[in-house]
């Protein structure tokens, strides 16, 4: 079957895309080696380092596209796992318990606040 150079050349890069997913899944997400030696065990980690390589793949994606709440200017199209993990998922938070009640307090002055409240607020109205 033959295809044109152009769409080979698009497949190529797709290729490359491909990979680098591949990696981040196995080093962002610490899957380079299965910790069972049942397969079945395995597979059922797999599939939840999975999971959670799409939820962060997801909220990645929309701290992307809030251009203006982003604490710096980027021209990328997508966003690394370990930053994503370490940019939104580990954000400083104080838990107080009081009067039977906990409450969370997020530091006001973490340059990444406006765009977790957004990311959150997309993440919840899906």
């Amino acid at each position: 079957m033959y295809e044109s150079p152009e769409r080979i050349i698009d497949l190529y890069h797709d290729h490359g895309t491909s990979e680098q997913f591949h990696s981040e899944l196995k080093t962002d997400m610490n899957v380079e080696r299965l910790p069972s030696g049942k397969f079945a065990v395995n597979a059922m980690l797999l599939k939840l380092a999975m999971v959670a390589f799409n939820i962060l793949r997801f909220i990645g994606q929309t701290a992307i596209s809030l251009k203006t709440d982003l604490p710096y200017k980027t021209l990328a199209k997508r966003k690394r796992l370990r930053k994503v993990i370490d940019d939104l998922i580990r954000v400083a938070v104080k838990v107080i318990q009081h009067a039977r009640k906990s409450i969370i307090k997020v530091w006001d002055k973490d340059p990444w606040l406006s765009c977790f409240r957004k990311v959150y607020i997309a993440c919840c109205n899906i």
